[in-house]
C-alpha cells in the first residue's frame, strides 16, 4: 500500500472532501495540520513547489496536488494504481 501523506488545517472543506474520498479507498493517511505552526506551512510549500493552498496531498513522496487533483486522478482512473489497490 501507498504511504500517503496531507497537509490539511481543520475547517477545510476541500481537506475534509480529499480525506473522505481517501477514507472511501481505505486508504490511512499521514495528516499535517499546518492551521497553527507557520514553519509546518513553510515545509509544505517547499515540498508542494511553492503551493500554499490546502490540502496539499503526496503519494509515497509525490506530489499530486491538492483536492481537485486529487479527484481528478480518481475520475481518470489513474488514483488506484497509484495508491497500490486494484483497478
Amino acid at each position: 500500500m501507498a504511504k500517503v501523506e496531507i497537509y490539511t488545517t481543520p475547517t477545510c472543506p476541500y481537506c475534509i472532501a480529499a480525506k473522505a474520498l481517501l477514507n472511501r479507498k481505505g486508504i490511512s493517511f499521514e495528516e499535517t495540520d499546518v492551521a497553527r505552526d507557520a514553519s509546518l506551512r513553510v515545509a509544505m510549500t517547499q515540498r508542494a513547489g511553492g503551493s500554499r493552498t490546502v490540502p496539499q496531498i503526496f503519494i509515497d513522496g509525490q506530489h499530486v496536488g491538492g483536492c481537485d487533483d486529487l479527484h481528478a486522478l480518481d475520475r481518470e482512473g489513474k488514483l488506484n494504481g497509484l495508491l497500490g489497490l486494484a483497478a
